[in-house]
C-alpha cells in the first residue's frame, strides 16, 4: 500500500505537487474561514498555518454538533483535538485529499451553521 501511494504521488509530479496539492487545500480552507463571521484560522499568522491539517474555531454552534450533524452524512473526521479544550473543527489537507473535496466541505459547513444558528 506504501508503494502504491508513492507511486501514486510520483505520478502525478512528485514532492512538488503534492506540497502544491496541500497549498491549494490550505487556501481554500482558510480564505473560507476567514471570510465568515463564525469561523477563524486558529493559527493566526498565515505564515505559521499549517498546509496538511488546517485547524478552524468556530462560534455560534458546537463544534460537536457540527461534526454530528456532517458525520451522519457521511463526512467524517473533523473532530477538534480535544486537549485543546477549543470549539473547533479540524480540516485534513494531505496530498489524497482532493482539493475540490475540501471546497465541498466548507459548503457542507455552511449549510451546517446555518442550520444550526
Amino acid at each position: 500500500m506504501l508503494d502504491a501511494q508513492i507511486q501514486w504521488m510520483l505520478d502525478n509530479g512528485g514532492l512538488g505537487w503534492c506540497a502544491q496539492r496541500c497549498r491549494t487545500s490550505a487556501d481554500t480552507l482558510y480564505t473560507w474561514a476567514e471570510s465568515r463571521d463564525w469561523a477563524t484560522p486558529f493559527v493566526k499568522d498565515p505564515e505559521k498555518r499549517s498546509a496538511v491539517v488546517g485547524t478552524i474555531d468556530v462560534a455560534g454552534a458546537k463544534a460537536d454538533d457540527v461534526c454530528a450533524a456532517l458525520r451522519a452524512n457521511g463526512v467524517v473526521d473533523t473532530d477538534s483535538y480535544r486537549k485543546l479544550g477549543r470549539n473547533q473543527l479540524r480540516v485534513g489537507m494531505f496530498p489524497a485529499v482532493d482539493p475540490d473535496d475540501v471546497a465541498a466541505l466548507t459548503a457542507c459547513v455552511d449549510l451546517v451553521m446555518d442550520a444550526l444558528t
